[in-house]
């Protein structure tokens, strides 16, 4: 793949689960960012996903002086409801047709847990294939890895993963054929920035594990240089052996910077702290980083 290079990016965290300290942003369970990216002449704006609800979010874009209306396009990560819930509201008040909403082609299928309890946690509601279009949207359903804009890739399905991202049992589930069965969560997809002198990885929650993530960014642009890797990481639930290994592995490709919360969990959080040190930041609601 021929990947053309950004300019510059500013990534605005629209929603996280944490606001800060002594903010008027509103938090919320979920991820939503707007990448601004420049590349030559043109500049766009990119929606990555859309959090539990549009409420917070629209919220937080008026203290940062950000209106829906320049959004250009939208990306989801993966189905759950924590990244999807706030789609149709954030389209109405875009106000605009053929908003490209991009995403998985299996971004629509039934994903639920069985413990405590069974609950649906996948494309909820009204986020149904009707109310996008209706409400604007122009569905865009790519498994495969494509450019975006100049600068800016999908990483695609994530199908090869590091033999310990891949051999963890999954705590979701899908039906196929009527059938109860384990759901990998192919779905899963990041958005990768490509610079000049390095690139940026954003994930939603890295499902497909964010090293096995980042080795496919890698791949995708050749580009050895990881200026940074921005998202929710799911290692909330993991155990001090799968976060070390996650640690030495990102260490060892010399990743430059690590922004993270959500999924993550605060056993991990810590953990990149002690390594990455000043390198490491933690997400909030209203965080602004540029990369030139």
């Amino acid at each position: 793949m021929n990947v053309k290079e950004a300019d510059s990016v500013n990534i605005y965290t629209l929603i996280e689960d944490h606001a800060g300290y002594d903010t008027a942003f509103y938090a919320q369970h979920g991820i939503c960012f707007l990448l601004e990216v420049v590349a030559g002449k043109t500049k766009k704006r990119i929606l990555f996903d859309t959090g539990q609800s549009a409420e917070p979010i629209l919220h937080n874009m008026r203290i940062l002086g950000i209106s829906p209306e320049r959004i250009d396009m939208i990306f989801l990560s993966h189905c759950h409801y924590d990244h999807t819930g706030g789609l149709n509201t954030i389209l109405e008040r875009i106000g605009k047709f053929d908003v490209p909403v991009i995403a998985h082609p299996e971004i629509f299928r039934s994903n639920f847990l069985l413990k405590p309890f069974k609950r649906q946690i996948g494309m909820l509601g009204e986020n149904t294939k009707e109310n996008i279009e209706k409400n604007g949207g122009k569905i865009v359903l790519r498994s495969e890895p494509f450019q975006l804009m100049d600068g800016v890739l999908s990483t695609g399905e994530i199908k090869e993963r590091v033999k310990f991202e891949e051999e963890e049992s999954t705590e979701f589930y899908t039906l196929k054929k009527q059938e109860i069965c384990k759901d990998n969560m192919p779905d899963d997809m990041s958005l990768i920035v490509n610079l000049s002198d390095g690139i940026i990885v954003v994930s939603g929650c890295s499902h497909a594990g964010i090293v096995s993530i980042a080795n496919k960014a890698k791949k995708l642009t050749g580009n050895s240089e990881i200026k940074a890797i921005i998202g929710g990481f799911h290692l909330i639930n993991a155990g001090e052996e799968k976060i070390n290994k996650t640690i030495n592995e990102l260490k060892g490709m010399n990743v430059q910077k690590i922004f993270t919360g959500h999924c993550t969990g605060l056993r991990a959080e810590c953990a990149f702290q002690r390594i990455w040190r000043d390198k490491f930041e933690k997400l909030y609601s209203g965080k602004t980083t540029s990369f030139k």
